[in-house]
């Protein structure tokens, strides 16, 4: 062990006369440890919250989305996932209708997003989430044990997937009649009116957003399609990619292969302004709680430099008895590393270890306090989510341990500059 160290760490052990040093030099520490732990704590849930949105956001809707430049429903859907087929990193396709609607029951009438979809390739494209009753197969057909329960007039009767929250608000049940309102009217003798349709509710699904699980409301596409008077005409057709970060190139030849008269966007284009705003606060947020540590860090100084003062004599009789410059700077270079790696390697495992466990411990507090830290029908997402980055937690420490670092730098020059005939001159 240097000399150097063997006296930095000496000078950390209090004495009488130094305990509001002692005192300044642990607040320094406990600077360091909570802004150092907040750092890992918020960057995790501002990354796990990105994710978790990211996740859900590309659960329900695709990573490309192409629809006709026109506005106008595609046709020749068909023969549009034919040629992409060919397109390097598009996984698989499926077509789908969108559209607006009213929805009733006798407890009230409801806004509603209807979303068309083929059974059989929309699930390799997009992901409902949990399906909480019934099943997404009865969209096509009913079995026959619960569709001779109701009576349609001459047809039989067609199914309906629809979002908890929206059953929750609505008080419907699983295999209860829903009455669906299209704002395309249709031409009677009496004028215009509203195009009505009545429909069994045959699931009821929950992709965990809010947003979704209250608006959303799934058909069949032979029924979506009859019921629009669309024909064999679709709105769009949605597409899966292999590596979602490649979307916007895989788009874009896409965008070259069919030409300028359909138009194709990617997930990153659909959102933009929602990840937009999550990047943006998640780097005020850095700034915001690296304060902490500069606080921390002119703790450091003011401790260094106090030190300093009062350990002249032994300053001026170190370099008497041959200790160079370079020598006493290292003792407070390596006292004020000391309090720094201290700080830093605690809040760092604090850090860690909250950011691991966070949703338990807030599962936890909910059921000990009785609150809810992201109510459902507010936020985006219904739990507190948490990812650690190892890449963030390996800047925070680097970052602190360069700010402690640079906090020593005047203390430790000014005591190298101890002249020793003067500090002794007096004794």
């Amino acid at each position: 062990m240097s000399y150097e160290f063997f006296i930095s760490r000496r000078y950390l052990s209090a004495k009488r006369k130094q305990v509001f040093v002692s005192v300044i030099t642990f607040i320094s520490i406990l600077g360091i440890f909570l802004g150092v732990a907040a750092l890992i704590i918020v960057l995790a849930v501002m990354n796990g919250f990105e994710e978790d949105l990211r996740t859900k956001i590309l659960g329900i809707r695709s990573h490309i989305e192409i629809t006709s430049a026109t506005n106008n429903p595609l046709s020749d859907y068909q023969a549009i996932r034919e040629k992409i087929k060919s397109v390097k990193g598009v996984v698989a396709s499926t077509p789908f209708i969108y559209s607006q609607a009213m929805i009733r029951n006798e407890n009230g009438v409801s806004g509603v997003v209807l979303r068309g979809l083929d059974t059989q390739s929309a699930f390799d494209v997009i992901n409902m989430g949990k399906m909480k009753e019934g099943s997404i197969e009865y969209l096509n057909k009913m079995p026959q044990e619960l569709s001779s329960n109701y009576s349609f007039g001459d047809k039989s009767p067609e199914g309906i997937v629809i979002g908890r929250e929206m059953a929750k608000n609505m008080g419907i049940f699983l295999h209860d009649t829903i009455t669906i309102i299209s704002p395309v009217g249709v031409t009677t003798p009496m004028g215009m009116v509203p195009r009505m349709k009545k429909f069994v509710v045959v699931g009821i699904f929950e992709s965990g957003f809010y947003e979704y699980d209250s608006t959303l409301a799934y058909l069949s596409l032979e029924s979506c399609q009859d019921f629009l008077q669309m024909g064999d005409a679709v709105t769009g057709i949605d597409i899966k990619v292999d590596d979602i970060f490649k979307a916007d190139a895989i788009s874009r030849d896409i965008q070259k292969k069919l030409g300028f008269s359909y138009w194709v966007q990617n997930w990153m284009q659909m959102n933009r302004n929602l990840f937009s705003a999550l990047k943006l606060e998640k780097r005020v947020m850095f700034i915001i709680l690296s304060l902490i540590v500069l606080v921390a860090a002119f703790n450091i100084i003011s401790a260094l430099i106090m030190i300093v003062m009062e350990k002249n004599k032994d300053i001026a009789i170190l370099k008497s008895m041959g200790a160079t410059s370079t020598g006493i700077m290292k003792i407070f270079i390596y006292q004020g590393l000391i309090v720094g790696v201290i700080g830093t390697f605690l809040g760092t495992a604090t850090g860690i270890g909250i950011s691991l466990n966070l949703n338990k411990m807030s599962v936890w507090l909910e059921k000990m306090f009785h609150f809810k830290f992201l109510p459902g029908d507010v936020y985006y997402l219904s739990e507190l989510p948490s990812k650690v980055n190892y890449a963030d937690v390996v800047i925070i420490v680097i970052g602190t341990l360069l700010i402690c670092f640079l906090s020593t730098i005047y203390p430790s020059l000014r005591a190298a500059k101890t002249d020793p005939a003067e500090a002794l001159r007096y004794e």
